[in-house]
Parts: C-alpha cells; sequence; structure tokens
C-alpha cells in the first residue's frame, strides 16, 4: 500500500468517525448538575476531582470541598486551593481509622464533618461540591448512605458533586451520572518509596 493510500484510508476514517462524534454531541443537548464518583484501589482519585476543581474556578465558579477522613492541612493542593477566591475547604477528618483507632470519635467527626457538607450541598451558590474521602465514611458505618444519597439527590439543580474514595457502594454508583474506577497496577510505596510532596502529598 502506498502513502497516498494510507492518507486516503486514514481521511476516510476520520470522516466517518467525526460523523458519529458529531451525531453523539448533537443528542447530548441536557444540562443538570453531574454526580461523578471516582473509586477504585489506584492513585488519583483525589488529583481528578482536584482537577475538575481547577477547571471550575477557571470558569469563576465557586466550588466547596469537604475533606473526610484526611486530617492533615498541609498537602500542596490545599496550600494552592484555600488561598482561591471563590473556594471554601474543610479538613474533617482526624487521620485514618488505622491512626485513631477509636471509632465513636470517628463516626462523632464524620457527623460533624457531614452536617457542613449538607450546608455545602443545599447553597445553589457552590456549584462545585467535592467530598473526598466520603466512601470510608460509608464503608465503616460513621455516617448513613441513606442519608447521604437523599441529600446529594436534594441539591440545587445545576450543582456539580464529585465522590471520591474506595469502595463506593452501589447505590452511590446507580445515582451517579459518571463513575470511573481507577486500579492500582504498581504503586512506588510498595517499593519503599515514601510519600513525595507535589505528587502524593
Amino acid at each position: 500500500m502506498t502513502s497516498d493510500d494510507k492518507s486516503t484510508r486514514h481521511t476516510a476514517r476520520m470522516v466517518r468517525k467525526k460523523a458519529v462524534i458529531d451525531a453523539a454531541i448533537e443528542q447530548a443537548n441536557q444540562e443538570k448538575g453531574l454526580l461523578l464518583v471516582l473509586t477504585g484501589n489506584g492513585k488519583g482519585k483525589s488529583s481528578s476531582a482536584f482537577g475538575m476543581m481547577a477547571r471550575a474556578l477557571g470558569y469563576g465558579m465557586k466550588v466547596g470541598v469537604a475533606q473526610f477522613i484526611k486530617g492533615r492541612s498541609d498537602t500542596g493542593e490545599e496550600a494552592f486551593f484555600r488561598g482561591q477566591a471563590n473556594v471554601e475547604w474543610h479538613v474533617l477528618g482526624e487521620g485514618f481509622t488505622w491512626n485513631t483507632q477509636d471509632r465513636e470519635r470517628d463516626t462523632k467527626t464524620a457527623q460533624a464533618g457531614w452536617a457542613i457538607a449538607q450546608r455545602m450541598l443545599r447553597d445553589p451558590s457552590i456549584q462545585l461540591v467535592i467530598l473526598d474521602e466520603l466512601t470510608y465514611t460509608i464503608k465503616y458505618g460513621y455516617l448513613d448512605l441513606t442519608q447521604i444519597l437523599a441529600d446529594i439527590a436534594a441539591r440545587p439543580a445545576m450543582q456539580h458533586v464529585v465522590v471520591t474514595g474506595r469502595g463506593a457502594p452501589v447505590a452511590l454508583t446507580e445515582l451517579a451520572d459518571t463513575v470511573s474506577e481507577i486500579m492500582d497496577i504498581k504503586h512506588a510505596w510498595r517499593a519503599g518509596i515514601k510519600a513525595q510532596p507535589g505528587i502524593d502529598l
């Protein structure tokens, strides 16, 4: 096959592909606030959520962040985003459950945190709400899944919500508009490399 033949076949394929994509874009004419769930055992769930946060801020949107479980307030993303206009940021945990080892305390902390999340989910001026590591509070029974689903479903019509964390329950993924599962193929930590600022922190 000559170079000209390859170019002709490539052009024909791209014309067909463009027609399919254009038709799909034409049919996608609804506007609504989306619920996105980022789950799975791989690295990058929170990072993806904060990437969407950067996009939202680029459009002048107001963003609310509720970080469950995590207790540290010295991460790179917080250092950068907390100082931005249109950002409301809450660190609502006291550290990972294997550090606190106190179910009653963890439950109270999560419930106090959810009260803050509820307020953001009722505020139409907040156009994106990130519920970081929320799935762990469900897994350990700190928060009631039925209440969480009801609060998310009752949010303002154009408010977007991103939930991150491993093991997202089926009821949450069924309610979601978009679900991404991030796989764990290889991680530097298992090779004895500590968490690196700017990459892991």
